[in-house]
């Protein structure tokens, strides 16, 4: 059996922070439920101290979501603590979460009123007796108390183990060991950990737990080293968001653990199957955009595109992945066509839409594939099916499109110039008209030796986007016979002109 760790969500609370966000408390709530479907265990809901509407939403979750603990955030300070206390007063599993500055940098800084003491050790042995004071007033609300020791990445380690058995004695429950500026580097964030689960007397008493920072790239990576020497409370955000460059991705952090049990030796009660759900619904209410290659929930997490990694992956799929999909959430893995895709990749997306193709079909299907592929960055399962319906055809060719050119604008005739490959033969003819498409349609006719006419012209996009295929399809009719025309191009004149042979070709074979 594997060892189990504890996921503390800080998705609203520290998460929040990041800047240009904000929640309100039915947004937070509608995150909150969503994040007990995920299974967390305990969910930091905010922060009651610093707003009205904080501290209401944190009550509003209290009372409404259940199965994590819920928790709020204080600084040590009385008000804090008392704000915490009410707004968490009817939760079912309430945890208050406090703590102070533990380095020199951050006692220095922030704590330069003489009040707390004129030099750097009388402000310290002044701090030891705020983190103590504010774990035991806690306690009063709590059973549930959870102690950060601020900075602790560049505090001085004897005066932190000092700390730490200090707020243990006191009655905290969880002591919290953050890297917060994301200065550490994996190694000597583990070795930190070892240190004060070896060093710390009375450490058996309380979970250490691990909240890192990624203003280095390295919040996941600490995480990790700090669960392999000991840690079993892992602090993150939902999508990695956070203060600057925001925290450890939950995700990421979790997906690591479950794929690699064997190094980790250690899992979590997280439905991982709901981290899509979630990632998707906190990047919406924040506003914050999930960028493509983020790993586990990124667009692309499970998308191949290369030719080498589609064949390997439609021939066996853990020659290129070490997730499946559908245990994160995602309906499947995608094969994402472009112009590196290869044939297998494309043979495939067309089997799965229903067509059966002879290899020349096949052949003849990929290189208009590929011409298309260039001009766009994804060829899409319409665009597929606008190329298969221009190009394989029922009957041969009469007519060919080879060369053309338009001249047109605002305060130009416009006139078109085409080379059409006529059986055997190859001509060329110039024509103007009311407009690009009518000069191509007059141009056609004059080299084919054609009286059709174009009854019927329409166009649509097939996909979205500045890139996308138009579909033409026309109507041409010739001594009382009538037949229809398509085409499909990124060059909708183009595919005007193609459209138009198309119909013209039909006629022929009549």
């Amino acid at each position: 059996m594997s060892e189990n760790v504890a996921v503390f969500d800080t998705t609203l609370r520290d998460g929040e922070q990041a800047a240009g966000t904000r929640l309100g408390r039915r947004e937070k709530l509608m995150i909150a439920r969503q994040l007990a479907q995920l299974n967390v265990d305990v969910i930091e809901a905010g922060y009651p101290a610093s707003s009205p509407e904080d501290a209401e939403a944190v009550q509003l979750i209290a009372r409404e979501v259940a199965g994590p603990a819920v928790c709020a955030l204080s600084r040590a300070i009385s008000s804090d603590i008392e704000a915490c206390g009410k707004a968490l007063a009817r939760a079912k599993r309430p945890r208050i979460h406090t703590g102070i500055g533990a380095s020199d940098i951050h006692i220095a800084g922030k704590f330069r009123d003489e009040r707390y003491g004129r030099t750097l050790e009388a402000k310290k042995r002044r701090i030891l007796e705020m983190a103590v004071d504010a774990v035991q007033l806690a306690r009063r609300f709590a059973e549930d108390v959870e102690f950060y020791a601020e900075d602790a990445g560049r505090a001085e380690q004897a005066y932190l183990l000092e700390m730490i058995e200090a707020v243990i004695d006191a009655g905290a429950t969880v002591v919290n060991i953050p890297d917060t500026t994301g200065y550490t580097v994996p190694e000597q964030y583990g070795r930190l950990i070892r240190t004060i689960r070896e060093g710390v007397p009375n450490i058996a008493r309380a979970t250490i737990s691990v909240h890192c920072h990624n203003d280095l790239g390295l919040a996941v990576a600490n995480t990790l080293y700090g669960v392999m020497n000991g840690a079993r409370q892992v602090e993150g955000t939902i999508n990695g968001i956070g203060e600057r460059a925001g925290n450890a991705a939950l995700e990421e952090v979790v997906m690591c653990l479950r794929t690699r049990s064997d190094y980790f030796g250690v899992d979590t009660g997280i439905d991982a199957r709901e981290f899509s759900r979630t990632s998707r619904l906190v990047a919406n209410l924040l506003g914050m955009k999930v960028p493509p290659n983020k790993a586990v929930v990124g667009e692309n997490a499970f998308s191949h595109s290369s030719g080498i990694h589609v064949d390997g992956f439609l021939k066996q799929r853990d020659t290129y992945e070490i997730m499946r999909p559908e245990d994160v959430g995602v309906g499947e893995s995608r094969v994402v066509l472009t112009a590196r895709t290869g044939r297998s990749g494309l043979l495939d997306r067309l089997q799965k839409l229903g067509y059966t193709l002879t290899q020349e079909e096949l052949n003849q299907t990929y290189q208009r594939f590929l011409t298309i592929a260039d001009k766009k960055q994804e060829v899409f399962d319409e665009d597929l099916v606008a190329i298969l319906h221009d190009e394989i055809r029922p009957a041969p060719e009469m007519y060919g499109l080879e060369y053309l050119h338009i001249y047109s604008g605002t305060s130009a005739i416009p006139t078109a110039t085409v080379r059409v490959r006529v059986g055997d033969q190859t001509r060329e003819g110039a024509a103007i008209g009311d407009g690009p498409v009518d000069a191509v349609c007059k141009a056609i006719a004059q080299v084919t030796h054609s009286a059709a006419r174009l009854e019927r012209y329409e166009i649509r996009a097939v996909t979205s986007g500045a890139e996308a295929l138009g579909e033409v399809t026309v109507q041409v009719e010739e001594e009382g016979r009538k037949a229809k025309g398509r085409s499909a191009s990124t060059d909708v004149i183009e595919a005007s002109a193609r459209a138009f042979l198309n119909g013209l070709n039909k006629l022929a074979w009549r």
